[in-house]
Order: structure tokens, then sequence, then C-alpha cells
């Protein structure tokens, strides 16, 4: 009966990771057009998530945690408006890195992995079910 429950805890870390994935990826698409408060300044910079496995001694397993929520170091791009109240010195307004159709994809991917780990869960509920049946 423990293989039954740490295949549930582990499809359920890869849920609570995804489900995190999620929340940045929503925080990203809310902020695709914002931009600094002040002349020159720094426009939303999109987040990126990284994933890491830890050993679970209680399980004896591996289970996937998240490891960081850092930064995405690439370049702004630059939109000539120079009437923008954000607009340098030259008339340029500093846009995030946030690509809309980027992000799209990657809520599709984690999505589905979500939903994945969601049918692990159900299966090994079903199959410890038919177990307990069997064995009464």
């Amino acid at each position: 009966m423990d293989d039954f429950r740490a295949s549930m805890f582990i499809a359920g870390s890869g849920m609570r990771a995804q489900g995190v994935r999620l929340r940045v990826i929503s925080e990203n698409i809310a902020n695709a057009d914002s931009v600094a408060d002040t002349p020159g300044g720094d426009p939303y910079r999109r987040k990126v998530i990284t994933f890491k496995n830890v050993m679970d001694d209680a399980l004896q397993a591996d289970v996937v945690r998240v490891r960081e929520i850092g930064e995405d170091s690439s370049d702004f791009e630059l939109q000539f408006d120079p009437s923008h109240p954000a607009a340098n010195e030259d008339g340029y307004v500093q846009l995030p890195n946030v690509s809309t159709l980027i992000e799209s994809m990657d809520m599709r991917e984690a999505s589905r992995s979500y939903q994945a780990n969601l049918r692990m869960v159900e299966m090994a509920k079903t199959m410890f079910s038919q177990t307990v049946s069997i064995l009464r």
C-alpha cells in the first residue's frame, strides 16, 4: 500500500510545482504591458521558474519542488514614443521582455503537465480501491 501512497504524493508534488508555474506565467501575462513609472526606468521583467528533484525520506522517492523563481535577463524592447511619461531622454520607452505567445505556450504545457499528474493520482486511487475490493 506504500507504493500507492508514494505515487500519489509524487504526482501531488508535480501538481504543486505546476500550480506555482501557472501562477508565475499568469503574473507575466498580467504584466506584459507594464512599463516603468519614471522616465528611463525599467519595466516589468519576466519571471522564470526552475524545478529540482528532492529525495523525500518518508516516501523514499524523488519528488519535484520549485528551486527558484528568478528573472529573465533578456533585453527589453525599445519603442519610440517621446510623448510617453516613461520615455527616456531619446524618446524611447522600454517594454517588458514578456511575449504573450511564449507565455501562452508555457501555460498550455504547464496545464497539461498538471492534468497528467492529476490523472496519475486518480489512477492510483482507482488501483488502490480495486486492490482493496479484491482482498475482501
